[in-house]
């Protein structure tokens, strides 16, 4: 047996871990997995595939789908609320790079690693 590392990963805490499976992520969102397609389809999120082809859905990319069914939810169109998350997205980096080159490039603590919608 291979000696345990001192500290094993953990992939159940990894927000980019594959974990959720179409129909559990659309039960999770209270959506349809119709609604995962047209996010995949509009390249909000690009789920990853099992050795058997199946959808495979990240805790991050969850949270993307969730925002994107807020708008949705509201009455904006599926193309137009993907094309607001990515916006808000970029946004948010934008910020994150203003605020360490006020600070001299020193990254802030806590401040999570930039990621974007659709690359994931």
């Amino acid at each position: 047996m291979p000696p345990r590392s001192p500290r094993p990963i953990d992939s159940l805490d990894d927000d980019d871990y594959p974990a959720y499976t179409m129909g559990r992520a659309a039960e999770m969102l209270g959506t349809t997995p119709a609604f995962l397609r047209a996010l995949g389809e509009h390249r909000l999120i690009t789920p990853l595939r099992s050795e058997g082809g199946h959808r495979r859905y990240s805790r991050y990319q969850l949270r993307i789908a969730a925002r994107a069914r807020e708008l949705v939810d509201q009455g904006t169109p599926i193309e137009a609320a993907c094309r607001i998350v990515i916006l808000e997205d970029q946004l948010e980096e934008a910020q994150r790079i203003n605020e360490e080159l006020r600070t001299g490039g020193r990254p802030q603590p806590d401040t999570p690693a930039p990621r974007r919608p659709g690359q994931s």
